[in-house]
């Protein structure tokens, strides 16, 4: 099979190559722009009778309002069907997601300063959100886990999951792993139209306050189309891995590790940054014997071939600029001593440090959240986490010294702004 794109600093044309590499995550899909609008229109004008009608034309499911909800008795009889140590494995992984997300709780803030105002910060969850999960090309119970589990820490009272069933399937370990997160409302609905209902309500789902998980180019223009109407947590791209591997990796690792990413769609990418020559040319061979093993081979050989890269370094200082111009979404760091090279990065979605740290753990099972920024926003981004359930409001209690104190300063930046009742608003108080 054809390989990954090789680069080289030490290459004059390093500049260019890297530039396309980079350039190469813009997965902008001609014409889902104008679709998008489209539903999101049909949905807010008529709401469940649209999201009926797209469910059947995109789900090739047949609904009426009174069957979007999935029942409890449908998700009992889900769980049933669950094997026992799966269910052993969603709740290890559910405690370890809450331990984790309920150590970011933050605390409020309240003082008193030098002119005698009180000021403070109080945080407080949202009252209603949205949770997209994926159920097309694969189905993700580490996913409502990681959206749903959070958003419960934070306190968030509402949480309502919308899951597309293709052809009237919904898989059992999605529905467990619902019932573990606390998620109890669940409507079978997906693509855009599921964003639009949350977004705007109809008669049977009614809407929310912030949209979060990921779908694919059609959930996620609907996402940034929905945005302002509600809050969203991210615009998510196909998946990606950075792994930087010094001579102590071994191939056969960093191999399995770049195949991880790489099987989730063809759009994914995993990319190898190494100063050894010898360690590259192993961990392609050994890409090329692993993938002719796996049962997604079909997927992960096309993301591989059309995205993956192997770049060789002069050292990982240069590695670690590398990386922060990728800015990946997942970062491995798979050296003999990792601390001082993760000390260099400045932008990773998430970082797993050493040889025993893959990805897949952090997938579903080390406790940080999967959710992560793609396609280099994780240069202004980060991960999910409880902060996306929860706002903050700023006070103040003032009392007359402490307006006489500042009050004077507050009358005259309003004259000069020309905004006279702002300055009579303080300065009859004085």
């Amino acid at each position: 099979m054809s390989g990954p794109r090789r680069l080289s600093t030490a290459e004059p044309g390093f500049e260019t190559a890297f530039a396309a590499l980079l350039a190469g995550r813009d997965q902008a899909v001609p014409g889902v722009a104008q679709a998008v609008a489209a539903i999101l229109a049909e949905v807010r004008a008529e709401g469940d009778a649209a999201v009926a009608r797209l469910t059947a034309r995109f789900d090739r499911l047949e609904l009426t309002p009174d069957r979007f909800a999935v029942s409890a008795d449908e998700i009992a009889a889900a769980c049933a069907a669950v094997p026992a140590e799966l269910h052993a494995a969603l709740d290890l992984a559910a405690r370890r997601i809450e331990a984790f997300h309920r150590a970011q709780m933050p605390a409020d803030l309240a003082t008193r300063d030098a002119a005698g105002a009180h000021l403070g910060l109080r945080w407080g969850p949202l009252d209603a959100v949205g949770i997209y999960v994926p159920g097309g090309k694969a189905a993700y119970p580490s996913s409502v886990l990681m959206n749903a589990i959070p958003a419960r820490v934070a306190g968030v009272r509402r949480i309502a999951m919308c899951v597309p069933a293709p052809g009237g399937v919904l898989n059992p370990a999605v529905l467990a792993a619902a019932r573990r997160a606390g998620v109890t409302e669940i409507y079978r609905i997906g693509g855009a139209q599921a964003v639009a209902a949350l977004a705007y309500g109809t008669a049977t789902i009614a809407p929310v306050d912030r949209i979060v998980g990921p779908g694919n180019a059609y959930v996620a223009e609907a996402k940034r189309q929905v945005f302002g109407r509600v809050g969203i947590d991210s615009i998510a791209g196909p998946s990606e891995v950075l792994v930087i591997a010094d001579a102590t990796a071994r191939p056969d690792w960093v191999a399995i590790d770049l195949l991880a990413q790489a099987e989730h769609d063809e759009a994914a990418q995993a990319v190898l940054i190494t100063p050894e020559a010898g360690l590259a040319g192993a961990v392609v061979a050994a890409v090329d014997r692993l993938l002719a093993t796996l049962p997604r081979a079909e997927v992960a050989g096309a993301s591989w071939r059309a995205h993956g890269a192997v770049i060789l370094v002069r050292d990982l200082d240069e590695a670690a600029d590398l990386a922060n111009r990728l800015a990946p979404e997942h970062l491995e760091l798979a050296v003999a001593e990792p601390a001082p090279l993760f000390a260099r990065i400045r932008h990773a979605g998430a970082a797993f440090l050493g040889h025993h740290a893959p990805e897949a753990l952090g997938d579903y099972v080390a406790g940080p959240n999967h959710v992560l920024p793609t396609s280099r926003t994780a240069r202004f981004a980060s991960g999910l986490s409880v902060f996306d359930f929860l706002k903050r409001t700023t006070w103040l209690a003032s009392d007359a010294a402490a307006l006489a104190a500042i009050g004077p300063a507050a009358i005259r930046m309003a004259e000069a702004e020309g905004l006279a009742a702002h300055a009579l608003s303080v300065s009859m108080r004085l």
